[in-house]
């Protein structure tokens, strides 16, 4: 059996999975803050992002040589996963979010990237032909009107512009969800975590300096919590907490719990942002839009709530472990091949 074949999850890994998925939500929460006070700073998102991830692979990369000693086809056998985790579930859904926020509050911006659930099961219709029951409808049109309520249509202004980030981003977290949830036992989630960082650190720094965005420095005071500090606090932070810690744990909470539970227990980040947004930055979104963003988690709720209770339907990761196989997996040999092996 292939080692990438899915395993039933066990009870104690998904026990554990838990706590280490709300830890994860709780330190991805806090990108938003750490993010926007760089933006608001004068930082350009793809400095921001290119800086975060730049820290986040020095930090992971000699953790991950000295678990790769002797082991580096782990690498090489799995390289398309950590190459597909780099460019979509790091450098392009972060890129994207921090367009989104420089115009969109960061629970507004997170929110539209929570749609990521949504567009699952949407994927599951259109592709794997597995058409969605009432509750899964109903569920989907609760998140619909959610969403037309953080947009606040009749009241604040709307940023188009920041709303197209924010719906591009959600796309991405499509990715990171299907392939961290991919059960694969030659590929730690330590050394996935440091690929894909490593990868999309690269990949934001050719799209920088090629001049495709700006990137612009500013290296003064931020404000956080109401208080002054220096500007590489805010950027540690950004760096340890919303991107080391939060991936390493994201992706073992992904694996212990499949991706259907993981991405329902991811949508706490979206509290934990309000949280820190309003602890750290003062920023608080409008009501209606506290509303609608209510409605999107209620909905999504009933999207998790119907697939759960659907004895037929499979695992998001055995479909994305079909369509994204890696690179030293082939297709199972005639029994006639295998004889005159």
């Amino acid at each position: 059996m292939s080692s990438t074949t899915l395993a039933p999850r066990r009870a104690p890994a998904a026990f554990v999975g838990v706590p280490v998925a709300l830890l994860s939500s709780a330190v991805f929460g806090t990108s938003g803050s750490f993010g926007k006070s760089l933006l608001e700073m004068g930082w350009s998102p793809g400095a921001a992002v290119a800086m975060r991830l730049s820290g986040a692979a020095v930090v992971l990369l000699i953790p991950a040589l000295i678990a790769l000693r002797g082991k580096w086809h782990q690498v090489r056998d799995n390289w398309m996963t950590i190459v597909l985790f780099g460019l979509f579930g790091v450098a392009a859904c972060q890129l994207f979010y921090f367009n989104a926020v420089q115009t969109l509050s960061v629970g507004v911006a997170l929110l539209l990237e929570y749609l990521a659930p949504v567009m699952i099961v949407l994927w599951f219709w259109l592709v794997k032909r597995h058409a969605p029951r009432w509750l899964t409808i109903g569920g989907t049109l609760v998140a619909i009107v959610g969403l037309l309520l953080v947009l606040d249509l009749g009241g604040a202004r709307v940023d188009l512009v920041g709303v197209l980030w924010g719906v591009a981003a959600a796309v991405c977290l499509v990715v990171y969800f299907f392939i961290t949830a991919r059960q694969n036992d030659d590929l730690p989630p330590l050394v996935l975590a440091a690929g894909g960082i490593v990868v999309g650190a690269v990949a934001l720094w050719a799209v920088v300096l090629s001049g495709l965005m700006p990137l612009k420095f500013v290296f003064s005071e931020v404000h956080l919590g109401g208080v002054a500090m220096p500007w590489w606090i805010s950027l540690t932070g950004f760096v340890l907490l919303s991107t080391v810690a939060a991936y390493v744990s994201g992706i073992y909470a992904a694996r212990a719990l499949g991706s259907k539970v993981a991405s329902f227990v991811s949508l706490t980040e979206v509290l934990f942002a309000v949280l820190w947004a309003w602890l750290l930055l003062g920023e608080l979104p409008a009501l209606i839009q506290i509303a609608g963003g209510a409605l999107i988690v209620i909905g999504v709720l009933l999207v998790r709530v119907d697939e759960l209770k659907d004895p037929d339907f499979a695992d998001e990761s055995a479909m994305v472990a079909e369509a994204v196989p890696a690179a030293h997996e082939r297709p199972e040999e005639q029994p006639s091949e295998k004889a005159g092996v």
